[in-house]
């Protein structure tokens, strides 16, 4: 990715540490105009904001779309529709309006399915993140007394070891013989693919599940999900993917792959809004011979719902495993920001991140490696090779966690720090420019000279 940026330098005649550079960036981007589209909070309305170092009429430096996505301005007209909706239809709203809520997650599924790389029937709008992955699990962990382990990375996000360990001890085995964690190699954060492979070899025949994550939380590292599933089924393992920071943020084909289920929440890189409604995908092989283990009326056929003669007839696929009507406010602000989507594709959209997010490694690595002698310095956790992450970079600083994202949050820039060392910073495709990397690097060049440790004054005397 340096090679990439320095010949756009070199054609623009422009040195890359420069603002010129990022400017220019910006105006050959065709995406910038969806920026636009998006608020973005100015740094006088962020609580942790110094403003006497800002300028408070200025846009915050916002990278923190992997923890929640800003709001698209289409979210809020549609929101303020569907409340206009209840105010002057009552109930009949449920099926007129631009988002009817008896219909809401069919005016979504589609647009969420080509996201994720699937036939609109394998996917269902429903529910939570950690609700769909139980529920997924129920039906797809079916161990025996000879294969009963669910592989998972080490460092998974609480909610998924939360949700894997309940389940084993749901099915009678106990999370100390059943949960196999693949571990980052000494020395290393990040997991080698290898490992998990041969781990898939080694123990495949003892393993039920392979529950990992699309995009790890903590790293950013990007696993390559295709070779992973294609190797599990080769030992008879079902495979299920947690896609929080995957989804919108990588390009995904779940269904060419051979994906078995996968689950994943609208609020981070999709923009749908904080605790957005979830999604869910079953490959449409397992549609008619894997059910869910509960069922509630929004599974049963839509034709004969309301017949209400209690006898299930239930949907076929993933869409039977929807226990209740979608969440028509939800709906509507999911479809706000998917229609943003919509202008263009996630595979465009990952030829920029993949640029943006090189110029913010290229940066960081020109100005606060170690190797060059810097102190403090930065080291950066997540793989170099863009085909092994996304949007994110987390970003390991050599001097107190705490102490340097205080000075950050002081200057506007909304990232998060995940204990016990990390600051994880997301150029988001859809919104992030060029030049807020750029001011990122300069703001972040200030904090750390003003950090650095002071060098003894030679006696005078």
């Amino acid at each position: 990715m340096k090679t990439d940026l320095e010949s756009l330098s070199n054609d623009m005649k422009l040195d890359l540490d420069s603002r010129e550079f990022a400017l220019a960036m910006d105006k050959q981007d065709p995406h910038h105009e969806l920026r636009q589209m998006f608020f973005y909070p100015k740094m006088k309305d962020l609580p942790l904001v110094d403003l006497d170092v800002v300028d408070p009429e200025e846009d915050s430096i916002y990278f923190c779309g992997n923890s929640l996505g800003l709001c698209a301005k289409e979210s809020r007209e549609l929101v303020s529709k569907t409340m206009d909706d209840w105010a002057k239809f009552g109930v009949y709203g449920h099926t007129i309006g631009e988002v009817p809520w008896e219909a809401a997650d069919f005016c979504v599924d589609e647009q969420v399915a080509t996201i994720v790389g699937a036939k609109r029937e394998e996917v269902a709008i429903m529910n939570g993140l950690t609700v769909n992955l139980h529920i997924l699990m129920l039906s797809f962990y079916q161990p025996t007394n000879t294969r009963h382990k669910i592989l998972l990375e080490s460092k998974a996000f609480p909610s998924d070891h939360y949700a894997v360990e309940s389940q084993i001890k749901l099915k009678g085995f106990e999370p100390q013989t059943s949960m196999l964690c693949v571990t980052p190699r000494e020395g290393k954060e990040t997991l080698e693919m290898g490992d998990i492979l041969s781990c898939i070899e080694d123990q495949g025949d003892s393993i039920a599940l392979i529950m990992l994550s699309g995009v790890q939380y903590y790293t950013g590292q990007r696993f390559d999900m295709q070779a992973i599933t294609e190797a599990a089924h080769k030992k008879g393992i079902m495979v299920g993917f947690d896609l929080a920071h995957a989804v919108g943020n990588v390009p995904l084909k779940l269904h060419d792959w051979g994906v078995d289920f996968a689950c994943w929440c609208s609020y981070k890189y999709l923009c749908g809004g904080a605790g957005c409604i979830a999604g869910a995908f079953i490959h449409e092989k397992h549609m008619h011979t894997i059910k869910p283990k509960l069922h509630g009326w929004w599974g049963h056929n839509r034709d004969t719902r309301f017949q209400m003669d209690n006898n299930m007839d239930l949907i076929p696929g993933v869409r039977g495993y929807r226990l209740s009507n979608p969440a028509g406010l939800d709906c509507a602000s999911l479809k706000g920001a998917l229609n943003v989507y919509s202008k263009t594709s996630i595979e465009k959209l990952n030829v920029k991140s993949r640029l943006l997010t090189g110029y913010l490694e290229y940066l960081i690595r020109s100005h606060f490696s170690k190797e060059s002698g810097n102190d403090p310095y930065i080291d950066i956790f997540t793989p170099t090779d863009p085909n092994q992450r996304g949007c994110q970079l987390s970003l390991c600083f050599s001097i107190d966690v705490s102490t340097i994202f205080s000075y950050i949050a002081k200057h506007g820039i909304v990232c998060d720090e995940r204990m016990p060392r990390v600051i994880r910073i997301a150029p988001k495709h859809i919104y992030n420019s060029y030049e807020d990397v750029y001011r990122f690097i300069q703001t972040l060049q200030k904090i750390m000279t003003k950090l650095a440790p002071q060098s003894p004054q030679p006696n005078s005397g």
